[in-house]
């Protein structure tokens, strides 16, 4: 949010992360400022054992874009080896957009609404 910088990205949606994230390498890559977290969040994977990535400790705040969806977000970060950005639990329970797995796409029908008072929340 704060260089105003633009980078494409694809994102992985998934609903088994309870939140969203992005890779570290590609938020290191691409210059992104940081924020440090007042504590540290731990990080699980699946089969229970802590994420090898170790502990969450920074955050970025983007302004996400897709189609003529707009958001601010905030995403932790963590390594995520393959990917560069996970839409989690938290963003597809906001969002509940219709997805069609074939064509692999993404319509934002559900959202609209509730992401512009979103929005004029922060503002206030």
């Amino acid at each position: 949010m704060d260089t105003s910088k633009l980078h494409s990205v694809k994102a992985l949606l998934d609903s088994g992360a309870t939140e969203s994230f992005i890779d570290w390498d590609f938020v290191h890559l691409k210059g992104i400022n940081t924020r440090t977290l007042s504590c540290n969040i731990l990080v699980f994977n699946v089969n229970g054992f802590p994420n090898k990535a170790g502990q969450i400790s920074k955050v970025i705040d983007v302004l996400l874009h897709y189609k003529t969806h707009s958001e601010r977000i905030l995403l932790a970060i963590s390594g995520l080896e393959k990917q560069s950005l996970i839409l989690g639990y938290n963003w597809l329970k906001d969002h509940n957009p219709k997805v069609n797995w074939e064509k692999r796409e993404v319509e934002m029908t559900c959202c609209s609404l509730q992401c512009e008072g979103r929005h004029a929340q922060r503002k206030e």
